[in-house]
């Protein structure tokens, strides 16, 4: 251990000698995360809803098929009370819920007017945001429809909203998540990619694969700065996010820590991964920036939602380590919840991270061809 630590020492040296590397490791970071969390918004089409219907009364049948007709709603769940709310949101599996009071069809023939509450996530403002305006639009829709009826005095209904999570809508909520997950792959991958490259080009690997030292623990102690920098650079970006952008961390920060831990493996996986194949650092950049960028943009669901993309390419998306990292960012650091609600995903991401590790190692050529 004595030999594998002073490796590892050799190789934060050679790191903090490289100047090109720590601009990439610590300015790349911190100029994403700033140019995305001021910067950028998006718009999602396709929702999933619950509804909570107190009265069962013509009207508010009237207004359900309104929305269920609609091609952007699609009825999920039907609810029976107030608590099913909040589980209905911690499962992921709805958007919005619409809720109905007992007495609404009562309030709406008494004083013409009643009141139907919209409940959003708004850990996506942007989502949260169209999600309630096409509910108005079809509501008010439904509303023109009655004031046509035949009755003494028209039929009125408002709407009340409620953001969770997020109330002021802010994007930051959605962005800086997308961001953590985006950098925190790119560059454990790219940087560890590159600096074994650099030792294949320059002749030096094949000097510490037959050293006195294990060929394994020679790739680990190429590995271990980067982990380490990649948990610099993560709690570089909470600190960001709360003193810069204003986020909260409502849920636990060591189990958030734990999880970014697991994810930054992954990534010096793939990192380790790519090594086997490129020849040059060119071609491992090239292979890092292009193969790694646009699947974890595309896939991820932070810059364009999922239910949007054709369902074979859904499919595809859930083989996108940041898919599932995303996820558990949001989870954890906007809306709080517990390792209870995202044990799944977790367990989805450990599985690639030893799956990642273990192909990376085997492929890796400890021999002089």
């Amino acid at each position: 251990m004595r030999q594998f630590f002073t490796l590892v020492r050799k190789e934060f040296l050679h790191i903090m000698r490289d100047r090109r590397s720590l601009f990439v490791l610590f300015g790349m970071p911190i100029m994403q995360v700033l140019i995305f969390g001021f910067a950028l918004s998006n718009e999602v089409k396709d929702n999933r809803i619950a509804v909570l219907d107190g009265s069962k009364d013509v009207y508010t049948e009237g207004v359900i098929e309104k929305l269920n007709a609609s091609p952007y709603f699609d009825i999920e769940q039907n609810l029976t009370s107030i608590a099913d709310i909040e589980r209905a949101f911690q499962s992921g599996k709805i958007k919005m819920a619409v809720v109905f009071a007992p007495n609404f069809r009562e309030q709406l023939l008494r004083t013409n007017k009643a009141q139907i509450q919209l409940i959003t996530d708004a850990s996506d403002p942007n989502t949260a945001t169209t999600i309630i305006n096409y509910a108005n639009a079809i509501i008010a829709e439904y509303n023109q429809q009655l004031i046509k009826t035949p009755v003494d005095l028209p039929l009125s209904i408002g709407v009340e909203t409620r953001m969770l999570y997020n109330p002021q809508l802010r994007g930051e909520y959605n962005f800086v998540p997308g961001v953590m997950a985006m950098i925190l792959m790119l560059i454990s991958a790219m940087m560890t990619s590159v600096a074994i490259v650099r030792e294949k080009e320059l002749g030096t690997m094949e000097i510490l694969l037959v050293s006195p030292m294990k060929p394994i623990f020679v790739i680990f102690s190429k590995m271990m700065p980067f982990l380490l920098l990649s948990i610099v650079n993560f709690t570089t970006i909470l600190l960001l996010a709360v003193h810069v952008l204003g986020l909260p961390i409502r849920g636990d920060l060591g189990l958030l820590f734990l999880v970014s831990v697991v994810y930054i493996i992954c990534s010096l996986a793939l990192g380790l991964l790519i090594s086997t194949i490129a020849e040059s650092q060119q071609v491992a950049m090239f292979l890092a920036l292009g193969g790694l960028m646009m699947p974890t943009i595309l896939f991820s669901g932070f810059m364009f939602p999922l239910e949007n993309l054709p369902i074979p390419m859904q499919i595809i998306s859930n083989i996108i380590p940041s898919k599932w990292y995303f996820i558990i960012v949001r989870h954890v650091m906007i809306e709080g919840l517990s390792f209870s609600s995202i044990w799944r995903e977790t367990a989805v991401l450990g599985g690639m991270t030893v799956v990642l590790l273990t192909i990376s190692l085997m492929k890796f050529k400890t021999r002089l061809e």
